[in-house]
Order: C-alpha cells, then structure tokens, then sequence
C-alpha cells in the first residue's frame, strides 16, 4: 500500500466505526500480551461494541497481527498521520473515538511511565490525553519479584489517584518459570469488567430516554 493511501485508511477508519461502545485495547511489552487476539475476540462478541488497538513497539514481539481482527495502531501510524498542521493528531483522535480504555497488559515499564506522566509513545500519548471522565481500566502484568518491588504498590496507588481501576493481576506459575504474583488477570475477568461498564452506559442511556419522553 502506498503512502498516501496508507495514511487515507487510518484517516477513515475511526470514522466507519460501528459499535455504539467503543473500546480501546492497550497492549504494552509483557508477555501477556500473546492474549491480545483472545481478548479482541472476546470484546468483540459484546453487544454493540467495537474494538481498536495500540499497541507499543516491544508489544509487537509477543502475538501475530494477522490473529487481531481489528485495526492495530503503532507510533508509526501516529508519525505517517500528522504531516501538516490541518492533519489529525492520532492520539487525540483515537482519545476521541474511544469509550473505554483498558490497558492489557500493562507492564512494569509502562506503569512507570504513566505514573509519571510520561508520553513517550503512542500508547502513553494517548493515555496522557485521556478523558478522565471516561474509564480506564489496567491490568498489571509482571514478573513476581517486579511486582514485590516496593515502587510497584506507590505506582498503581498513582494510578488509582487519577480514577483509573486497576484490574487486579493473579498467582500462577508464570512463562519465565517463577511462581507466585503477577500474571494478568484472566481474559475472561477483563471482559467481565468490561461489560459492567458496557451495562452502566446502556443504563444511563435508558434513564435519559425515559427523562426526555
């Protein structure tokens, strides 16, 4: 695909969304991140509800883009997008588009970064720009040790200052071999809590139909 029509298509493409709730999956550099496909597919089978993706550059090594049904956005996107000053700015447009954000996984790094205020990339610029009206969701996932670590707790602490809700990580034996704390929270436990705030909305666009008649 040439250029030009490379940077048409990401134009277009929030534009010709089709859910009435509309969810942005962030994927940082864990290991976990190999369930992205699961959990797409997952959201997707939610009533009205339509899915994007940002995904970080280390992310990438962990899961197939062909295995991702919907449209994956990366810093690159971002770059090709903007080149003049009429152009959209893709992390505002996709903080525009989206809902909800849920952050899975999201690693040690990441989680730094964020409760630091650093927007360093793609995924952070468009945390940075959040509605903080609308949910954010994250889903700690880290190896034991990292997640022991004592900035660990003040970090997600932070996170949860901003009105962000953390998504409990779970003990399992994890990919490196070590046991105990720090997976992501199972596909189906995001989902779940996805469609809790998928139900709030619904709910309050009842109560607003009903208010108006």
């Amino acid at each position: 695909m040439q250029l030009n029509d490379h940077v048409s298509c990401l134009k277009s493409d929030l534009l010709k969304s089709s859910g009435t709730f509309r969810v942005l999956v962030a994927v940082t550099g864990s290991v976990a991140a190999l369930k992205l496909p699961l959990l797409v597919s997952q959201l997707l089978q939610l009533p009205g509800v339509d899915v994007r993706v940002v995904t970080t550059e280390h992310a990438k090594h962990f899961y197939e883009p062909a295995e991702v049904s919907v449209k994956i956005y990366s810093d690159k996107d971002e770059w090709e997008l903007w080149t003049e000053r009429s152009d959209p700015v893709l992390h505002i447009e996709l903080r525009r588009w989206a809902d909800l954000l849920v952050i899975a996984p999201l690693d040690a790094n990441t989680l730094g970064k964020i409760a630091n205020g650093i927007c360093d990339n793609l995924l952070t610029c468009v945390v940075r720009a959040w509605d903080t009206s609308r949910p954010l969701l994250f889903c700690p996932a880290m190896n034991t040790a990292m997640w022991h670590h004592p900035i660990t707790a003040q970090q997600v602490s932070r996170l949860m200052e901003f009105g962000y809700v953390e998504i409990p990580c779970i003990a399992k034996k994890l990919v490196c071999g070590d046991e105990g704390k720090g997976a992501m929270a199972e596909v189906s436990t995001i989902v779940s809590v996805v469609q809790q705030y998928l139900q709030k909305q619904d709910e309050s666009s009842q109560t607003a139909c009903t208010s108006t008649s």
